[in-house]
């Protein structure tokens, strides 16, 4: 997998700001959609925190690791999907979770069978579609195109 691609497809998807802010649901956030956890050196500073360019990469690059380990779990044989499929799951994953991700029971389906065009309809009909629609949208004409 282009480790490189997909950090620009996802940076592209969440932004990417050198200090500490409040993401949608108030919560501090930093970098790449990185969450501040109780472990962070970040924790407890408040929004406007300068944060370095070295951490943002460090952050992403673990909280990245951790994504692609959680598809690994999700998705049987996920490195023998198309490397484009991968990307968009790999996406949904950082986006939401695997406790989320894993909900799309049929969109999981007919992406062990193979069948890119029925994932992208399972993908369209869900909360996070209506959530992010803009992110969706791209990442459901990406699942067409395979």
């Amino acid at each position: 997998m282009n480790l490189e691609q997909l950090r620009l497809e996802i940076e592209a998807d969440e932004g990417c700001k050198y200090e500490i802010y409040l993401d949608h649901l108030g919560l501090p956030t930093f970098g790449i959609g990185h969450l501040v956890k109780d472990d962070d050196p970040e924790f407890g500073k408040g929004t406007g925190t300068e944060v370095s360019e070295e951490r943002v990469a460090e952050c992403f690059e673990q909280d990245v690791a951790i994504t692609l380990a959680e598809c690994e779990k999700l998705y049987k044989g996920f490195y023998e999907l198309p490397e484009e499929v991968q990307h968009i799951l790999a996406n949904m994953m950082f986006n939401m979770g695997r406790p989320r991700l894993s909900q799309f029971k049929m969109m999981n389906a007919f992406i062990s069978d193979g069948d890119w065009e029925g994932a992208a309809e399972q993908m369209i009909d869900s909360k996070w579609y209506r959530q992010v629609t803009n992110r969706a949208e791209r990442l459901v004409q990406r699942m067409r195109a395979v």
